[in-house]
């Protein structure tokens, strides 16, 4: 058979760097069975009325993200199966077990990759996760059950598959993307020495689960050939108290290099985003921004989708831009930075002064803990 894969987010969004783990398996499964797969980079390739369709006996669509868009009449051909996170968020079938734990494809966006370099100048560098990185997961499932996560439904984290499923060795480095390693009682432990083992870089893309850091953990990340920043979630403003705890062991270990926190904000777990809600979830950013410059850690604002809907858009945007570039959060503090917008600005100062007044002025340095 003649196999078309499509990647909707790599079509959909412009800044796509990371490759979807599932239809590289897909890919792998059934090049292994004497098959023909092939990457669609254009849904003319695939539609009805495109100028230039290719004809495949089978079509598989994955969507990660649920901004981005696959054509109707596209889902609506007989010859298309499609899934993933993007459709149906979390009530994403899974594969089956044949295809989930097969060695991934890792030369299925070859292709692609050498004409974006060639035709569109990207950098290679841009495609380091799909070139450079053997990419799975050593676990699934988390205990946390967070609303607005696709893994709400689970209530624990389970063993998924051997690190050889997925390894490469001729590859640089690894990339794991498993939910909750931390969360997995005694195994972990087992996981991070089979990965030290290797001999490479490698991190946990999702983040690591701080709340349950030991002093053991602590010590096995301080051996670890980590790649990049040590990432983690300060998702919820009253998780502050052991937070700071845990913050401490992670600098008794590694204390080199700044660990970088997910922020995510504009999410009202009571449903409302009234002007209350508002108003308190930017103190609690800032709160949160307080206690991560007090210890010399680096925030990554993320937001939920509503946060286009609150009564200052613009400020969301501009904490945005401020957060995310660690030269300049270091260097500046929120009233310093460049990137406001004075026409909101003034209109947000004069509503919320105490909200100005008290957080406006605080400096990543200047912080004691």
């Amino acid at each position: 058979m003649k196999i078309g894969i499509v990647d909707a987010d790599l079509i959909s969004q412009i800044d796509h760097n990371f490759p979807n783990l599932a239809l590289m398996k897909i890919s792998g499964f059934y090049k292994s069975l004497g098959h023909d797969t092939e990457l669609v980079i254009d849904y003319q390739e695939i539609s009805p009325s495109g100028f230039f369709g290719k004809k495949y006996d089978m079509i598989f669509i994955s969507m990660v993200f649920t901004d981005s868009h696959v054509p109707d009449e596209i889902l609506q051909l007989d010859n298309v199966k499609y899934g993933g996170t993007g459709f149906f968020y979390d009530k994403a079938p899974r594969l089956p077990d044949e295809i989930e734990h097969h060695f991934p494809d890792y030369h299925l966006y070859d292709k692609c990759i050498k004409n974006e370099i060639r035709f569109h100048q990207r950098k290679p560098q841009y495609f380091r996760y799909y070139t450079e990185y053997s990419i799975g997961f050593t676990t699934r499932g988390c205990f946390r059950q967070c609303e607005f996560c696709v893994n709400r439904n689970e209530k624990r984290v389970y063993p998924h598959s051997s690190l050889k499923e997925f390894f490469d060795p001729n590859r640089k480095k690894i990339c794991l993307l498993d939910d909750n390693v931390f969360g997995l009682p005694k195994l972990w432990k087992d996981i991070f020495e089979e990965l030290i083992a290797t001999n490479k870089p490698f991190q946990y893309k999702q983040g690591l689960d701080i709340r349950i850091l030991t002093e053991q953990k602590a010590e096995v990340l301080s051996r670890s050939k980590w790649d990049g920043d040590h990432i983690f979630a300060f998702d919820n403003y009253k998780d502050r108290v052991i937070i700071e705890r845990k913050i401490q062991v992670f600098k008794k270990y590694l204390n080199k290099r700044p660990p970088k926190f997910y922020i995510f904000c504009a999410f009202d777990r009571d449903g409302k985003w009234d002007a209350d809600f508002w108003e308190r979830d930017i103190i609690e950013i800032f709160e949160r921004l307080k206690i991560l410059m007090r210890y010399k850690c680096i925030p990554y604002l993320m937001k939920f989708e509503r946060w286009k809907t609150s009564p200052f858009p613009e400020l969301y945007a501009d904490l945005t831009s401020w957060c995310n570039v660690p030269a300049q959060f270091k260097k500046q503090s929120f009233n310093q930075t460049g990137k406001k917008r004075m026409n909101y600005l003034l209109k947000f100062k004069k509503q919320y002064p105490h909200i100005v007044e008290k957080y406006f002025d605080l400096k990543y340095g200047e912080i004691d803990e």
